[in-house]
């Protein structure tokens, strides 16, 4: 029988139980935690992180009754996150936010369209979903950092500190964990952002520039550039044209 694909809030119990299905499936953690063991990993799930799991992987779990997980069935996944090197991944900021408003969806009476709309808008936040393997909670904890603090100067040592990390150790980690260097990391999350900044609100060049760190315009300019391949302007330019 062909899968159906759905969004759906599902509780476990504590009574360990395994399957597989012909299906991909994605377990997102909205509270409390799940204890999962599969290929590659056997641990914690939390919010913040999914866990995917392929079609035809047998997975054991269990988790406190209480608990609630977003479930995505789904036929297919965006390429990045097929043989992934660990099932489970931290989901983007902009993805964990939406979790929060498919939650109270699921829990209203809404149509059949509005499932559909959901679902559709949960793929497109998956296939932009930086790959990020969820492998080392240090390294995790000066992510959250730097995305908290584009705004701020931005050092290796705080972040080694955030991470009770020496700065050698945390560089290493960092490097291992994200595949880029921590300077890299950092400038590429300031730029992502500012683009988004850039395509939906109206903040002059020089305001976003502050949002994401740069109290020099030209130096913001110089950065945006070297990333995206064109200027702030042109790329406000390109967004005005569509």
């Amino acid at each position: 029988m062909p899968v159906k694909e759905s969004l759906s809030i599902r509780s476990y119990s504590l009574n360990q139980q395994g399957h597989s299905h012909d299906f991909y499936q994605l377990v997102l953690p909205l509270s409390g935690v799940i204890d999962i063991e599969l290929p590659g990993y056997q641990g914690k799930v939390k919010p913040g992180q999914c866990v995917v799991i392929e079609l035809g992987v047998l997975h054991l779990f269990r988790a406190q009754t209480q608990a609630k997980f977003l479930v995505a069935d789904l036929k297919r996944l965006p390429k990045h996150l097929l043989a992934l090197p660990k099932p489970v991944i931290k989901i983007s900021q902009a993805l964990e936010h939406y979790l929060p408003f498919v939650e109270h969806q699921l829990e209203s009476q809404l149509g059949d369209q509005v499932a559909v709309s959901m679902l559709a808008l949960f793929y497109q936040l998956l296939e932009q979903q930086p790959l990020l393997c969820q492998s080392d909670e240090r390294i995790q904890t000066s992510i959250d950092y730097i995305e908290q603090h584009l705004a701020e100067p931005i050092n290796i040592e705080v972040l080694a500190s955030v991470a009770h990390l020496s700065t050698t150790q945390f560089k290493k980690r960092f490097k291992a964990q994200t595949g880029h260097t921590v300077a890299q990391y950092i400038a590429h999350t300031r730029i992502n952002k500012a683009c988004a900044l850039l395509r939906h609100t109206d903040y002059p060049i020089h305001v976003v520039a502050n949002l994401v760190g740069y109290c020099d315009s030209s130096a913001f300019t110089r950065r945006f550039q070297a990333i995206t391949a064109m200027t702030p302007s042109h790329f406000i330019g390109k967004r005005a044209q569509k």
